[in-house]
């Protein structure tokens, strides 16, 4: 069943999966071995490490709105996908000749930037390219070679390290995959313009978009407000015990199970449904932070951990976009993708800085109980909303 849905899927639906992990592969050479940079080499602590990541995410997602409303009003969503992986690609060499944190924030605010002029209108062009039958397996396709690259990149990183290659040298190897990423792009086409019968009005705000959408909206952002920076993870296994050197192995099996995962589970939504998965996924990460809050964790548990946190990627990522794409028309796509994604990293700002504010003011438990909560509240939310509004 998998296989044959697979096999259908257009061309641009792959192309876009392979760029992502191409440009993936470049992006998790370095992210894993970024907190332990600038808190070792840069000197800096968690506060400033959440800081960086929140002003890097919420300005990332200001352009993911921008971008999605130009979409909608253009048609035209490939220049921007184009420029988008062009960006990270330039910037992350440049990580080899920084000397301050100050430097580190800068260099993370263009690489999340590209991600926000290329994220909705990649988006818009993936549910556009499918019928509503396949939107689930399409994001769960593009999602699985998303962490794929995930999964090469730091693999790649630990065999460059065995070899005593320093951090700055992985960040020049890094070019490589971006370079070909940038490539492939220029093979992206655009879409079938949609044609209407009526004149349709182009708007970016919020309220101009259906109701339950808002909704669904107002439960990612409560889960969002729980979903720090994937930095404070890698964190804690450190201080778990987990060596400096197998980090990125670890981060590796994460994206791994991710990648396994993303295409038949968010497959699976389009036959049963999008609802008992989702919530089932979000109540999934509210486990997983409640078990890096314990005071004594073994380190078979933090596999057990990071295997749930696989699980909860998996299952929701290509869900959560798939069902935006049900919630509203196709005209409003690249707006309701701009806004989605505007939602998620928007509140990565507050919610990076309140996790590294408890994680360095208090410790580690009242920062990850405080995610858990998060995922508790909005699973009830989206539950609520979904059984008044009869989303399946």
């Amino acid at each position: 069943m998998i296989i044959k849905s697979l096999s259908s899927l257009p061309k641009t639906v792959w192309l876009i999966g392979f760029i992502s992990l191409l440009n993936d592969s470049a992006s998790e050479m370095i992210y894993p071995l970024l907190p332990f940079y600038i808190v070792s080499v840069l000197g800096a602590g968690p506060k400033i490490l959440g800081l960086i990541e929140g002003i890097a995410e919420a300005t990332a997602s200001l352009f993911k709105l921008l971008s999605g409303i130009i979409v909608d009003r253009t048609k035209k969503s490939k220049i921007f996908i184009i420029i988008g992986y062009a960006v990270p690609s330039i910037g992350r060499p440049i990580l080899s000749i920084i000397t301050s944190w100050h430097a580190a924030l800068f260099i993370r605010f263009f690489d999340r930037l590209g991600k926000g002029l290329r994220t909705s209108p990649r988006d818009a062009i993936l549910a556009l390219s499918v019928p509503e039958n396949k939107r689930g397996i399409t994001f769960g396709l593009h999602r699985s070679l998303d962490n794929l690259g995930a999964f090469v990149g730091p693999i790649v990183a630990t065999i460059l390290l065995s070899y005593h290659f320093s951090l700055k040298d992985i960040f020049l190897f890094a070019i490589i995959p971006g370079f070909i990423a940038i490539i492939l792009t220029l093979q992206i086409k655009e879409p079938e313009k949609i044609i209407t019968t009526h004149h349709v009005k182009i708007s970016w705000r919020l309220s101009s978009l259906p109701s339950n959408f808002k909704q669904y909206l107002f439960s990612y952002a409560l889960l969002s407000l729980g979903n720090s920076s994937d930095l404070f993870i890698l964190l804690r296994a450190k201080e778990i015990g987990i060596s400096e050197q197998y980090i990125p192995l670890l981060w590796a099996f994460l994206s791994l199970i991710i990648s396994v995962l993303s295409t038949p589970l968010s497959g699976l939504s389009d036959r049963i449904g999008r609802k008992t998965l989702l919530i089932s996924s979000w109540l999934i990460y509210g486990l997983f932070n409640l078990l890096l809050a314990q005071h004594f964790v073994h380190v078979s548990l933090l596999i057990f951990s990071f295997i749930l946190y696989g699980v909860y990627k998996g299952m929701s990522e290509g869900i959560e976009k798939a069902l935006v794409a049900d919630l509203v028309d196709k005209n409003h796509f690249g707006t309701a993708f701009g806004w989605f994604n505007l939602i998620g990293g928007l509140f990565l700002l507050p919610a990076s800085f309140i996790f590294g504010w408890l994680y360095q003011t208090y410790n580690y438990s009242y920062a990850f109980l405080f995610s858990s909560c998060c995922c508790l509240m909005a699973s009830c939310y989206a539950w609520i909303n979904f059984h008044r509004t009869k989303l399946s």
